[in-house]
């Protein structure tokens, strides 16, 4: 039995990997200040013996020294959520990356804690060498763009929790999440199947942002979550940079007319320009997906999930909940 502390652990995936560690027998603590997760994800959670929840900001030093000192091991997952977000809140999306990091990585050396840093595909820029391996360059748009202040943000999580691994000995894994999708999930932040979902259901327009001839690659949260126990349990996972997500590639545009498909829906596609969707002269990778050789020859790992069946289980939940209003308010 582990320990286990995870930030921003009332969020989407946070919540499904605090469930994951509960149902081995860990110990779990989860600290949110919910701007982005949500109390109902980890609510039926909160009368379980092994599971405790802060109401705190990452960088509330006090509340986060008092958590570390009990754990063995730091999911840090909070973070700003989301293209949207990060496109009209730049000043929040760079602090709470880069100053929650320091704090985190500042905790977890005072008590010889295992850091887990979740970092993003973003990081690869205006990359065009598909698929992206996590020792490929980095190029970045201008400094003038916030939307790369995101990707470069998490470059600098990335860098210091590797130089805590090689000036201390803290046992640090940085891992790169793709399009990570499933039950939880809202559509708020710019989260493209959530949004999709929930505007066929309600027979609304289902905006495709640009042309809609990027591609992405999504993986189910269940398979991001065996991925993210299996490096928190690996001893030689420390040290090294992972990618983790799927290699099933589809357009955004065809991804558009799968979920009207699949719900049967009479929703138009309307196609909206990028300077309308985000901010004006917005710049988007027309491709994302991730070389897993590293995670796979490490811990064997590779989705299970496929895409028909990661949106019929959004679908099946924005309609049990009757979400798909509240997902697009």
């Amino acid at each position: 039995m582990a320990s286990i502390l995870i930030t921003g652990g009332a969020g989407f995936i946070g919540s499904h990997l605090a469930e994951a560690f509960l149902a081995r027998g860990d110990q779990v603590a989860v600290i949110d200040d919910l701007s982005t997760g949500r109390f109902e994800n980890i609510a039926h959670l909160t009368n379980h013996p092994a599971f405790r929840f802060a109401i705190a900001d990452i960088r509330d030093r006090i509340v986060l020294d008092r958590l570390a000192s009990e754990a063995d091991v730091i999911v840090h997952l909070a973070a700003a959520v989301g293209v949207k977000l990060v496109v009209e809140k730049p000043v929040h999306t760079i602090t709470v990356n880069v100053m929650g990091t320091e704090a985190v990585l500042e905790a977890a050396l005072r008590y010889r804690c295992r850091v887990l840093i979740t970092s993003t595909s973003e990081v690869y820029g205006k990359g065009i060498g598909v698929p992206f391996r996590e020792e490929d360059d980095v190029v970045l748009g201008p400094t003038s763009k916030s939307r790369w202040s995101y990707a470069a943000s998490k470059m600098v999580d990335e860098f210091l929790g590797l130089a805590y691994w090689r000036e201390y000995g803290l046992p640090v894994v940085p891992f790169r999440l793709f399009n990570t999708v499933g039950p939880r999930q809202t559509g708020r932040y710019g989260m493209v199947i959530p949004r999709f979902v929930a505007q066929a259901v309600l027979q609304r327009p289902i905006t495709v942002y640009g042309d809609g001839s990027q591609q992405r690659c999504f993986c189910d949260v269940s398979d991001v979550v065996r991925a993210v126990v299996g490096l928190a349990d690996h001893l030689d996972a420390p040290g090294q940079v992972y990618n983790v997500g799927s290699q099933e590639e589809i357009s955004i545009l065809d991804l558009a007319e799968r979920v009207k498909h699949l719900t049967g829906s009479s929703s138009t596609i309307q196609f909206v320009p990028y300077d309308q969707a985000y901010a004006p002269g917005f710049e988007d990778m027309r491709r994302r997906v991730p070389d897993i050789s590293r995670v796979q020859a490490l811990l064997g790992w590779q989705p299970r999930l496929s895409l028909d069946e990661i949106l019929l289980n959004v679908y099946q939940y924005i309609v049990e909940k009757d979400l798909a209003a509240t997902f697009l308010t």
